[in-house]
């Protein structure tokens, strides 16, 4: 017969055990709760997104696409030394070619002129060859309400008026939601979707990233490359006008200023990590080309220039540039929206297709080996 003591001993050892098994599942459950909540917070520098941009909500996966569409050099008219201004603005960019932008997820521009109200320029304007422009600070609600989302002023005119109107430009865009790009070691970055982005701008002056300090434009890629999936260069280089339509592996003079070469930095920012150069400045489309499975279109023209801007011949084809990426940053497809501006400067959609068909000679030509292919309608792949 059983002990009734030895019994009552064996029960309450054993409620004891559960007790005890069952506190250390609840303590680990709270320790697990605050060790995620611990790494959330403590996530990596390179997987912080841009304080303005939404939470990751999941890391990218290589069917993650995203949309870049970039247009070339804007300038939306001056009233400086005179007035030369369009009644409304709003007629700058056309409805129809309005809709054509609104399907990207970063709307990208080269901002060429100053949004200020400063009277004084820093150029002699009474030289050939040499223009300050100025537009209203106003006329950044109709860059905002057309959508872009980043305005390159790395550029020669972008500080016409100076730091004050340099400033002004720069706060006037920001109040409206629109970030600028090429500030000296910036690197902007953006969400798009589940894709982190990086941008950096270039140009040939030491105020801004220059495109001749190889070893520092190197340092910026490679410290981007670890900040996002994807990293994207604006490049302001080369020589102007429709004898500047060919690109060659070489230094570029305009008006006794170096421009650079082109060719060797973009391949040089693609093999820092680059993954998309986008370049502008010469106010004529230009070749494009495939390397390392990364596009640079070294131009893409002038898209605004309002009384500012020539349109005579190639000065008026002009593009809206739209490339697909995924999250490691290869080419997914991409299309050249054909733009021609009138004589005003105002651009609209070109039937025509103009712009594609230079751009499709220029390729074949400028780069007969590249794997990009253009066909008649504009789009964009590449052959494997």
């Amino acid at each position: 017969m059983a002990n009734p003591r030895s019994g009552a001993k064996l029960l309450a050892l054993a409620f004891i055990g559960v007790c005890f098994c069952v506190g250390i599942s609840i303590g680990l459950g709270i320790r697990s709760k605050r060790s995620q909540a611990t790494d959330t917070n403590n996530l990596p520098n390179e997987f912080v997104p841009d304080p303005n941009s939404p939470p990751f909500i999941k890391e990218p996966s290589y069917t993650d696409t995203i949309t870049i569409q970039a247009v070339g050099d804007v300038i939306p008219g001056t009233n400086f030394p005179n007035n030369r201004l369009p009644r409304d603005r709003n007629q700058l960019i056309p409805k129809s070619v309005r809709t054509h932008l609104k399907k990207a997820d970063i709307l990208f521009g080269n901002f060429e002129t100053s949004l200020t109200n400063y009277s004084y320029t820093t150029k002699d304007i009474s030289r050939g060859q040499m223009f300050a422009f100025r537009s209203p600070p106003s006329y950044a609600q109709m860059f905002a309400d057309v959508g872009f989302d980043v305005l390159n002023i790395a550029n020669n005119h972008a500080m016409d008026f100076g730091l004050v109107g340099f400033a002004d430009t720069i706060k006037n865009l920001s109040a409206v939601g629109i970030k600028t790009l090429g500030h000296k070691n910036q690197i902007l970055l953006l969400q798009a979707k589940n894709i982190s982005v990086a941008m950096i701008g270039f140009a040939p002056y030491k105020r801004y990233n220059s495109i001749h300090d190889f070893k520092t434009a190197k340092k910026l890629i490679q410290e981007a490359k670890k900040r996002a999936d994807v990293v994207i260069v604006s490049m302001h280089a080369g020589a102007e006008g429709t004898k500047a339509l060919r690109v060659k592996n070489q230094t570029e003079i305009f008006y006794g200023e170096n421009r650079g070469n082109a060719v060797k930095f973009a391949r040089t920012m693609i093999d820092a990590g680059a993954d998309l150069v986008l370049g502008h400045g010469p106010h004529v489309p230009r070749a494009m080309e495939i390397y390392k499975k990364k596009l640079i279109a070294y131009s893409l023209g002038n898209f605004l220039g309002y009384r500012t801007l020539s349109t005579k011949n190639e000065t008026g084809y002009s593009m809206i540039l739209e490339v697909k990426l995924n999250s490691q940053g290869d080419l997914v497809g991409g299309k050249i929206i054909p733009v021609h501006m009138n004589r005003q400067g105002i651009p609209y959609i070109d039937k025509q297709l103009r712009t594609v068909k230079l751009v499709r000679y220029m390729t074949t030509n400028d780069f007969p080996d590249t794997p990009v292919k253009i066909n008649k309608k504009g789009e964009i792949t590449v052959i494997n």
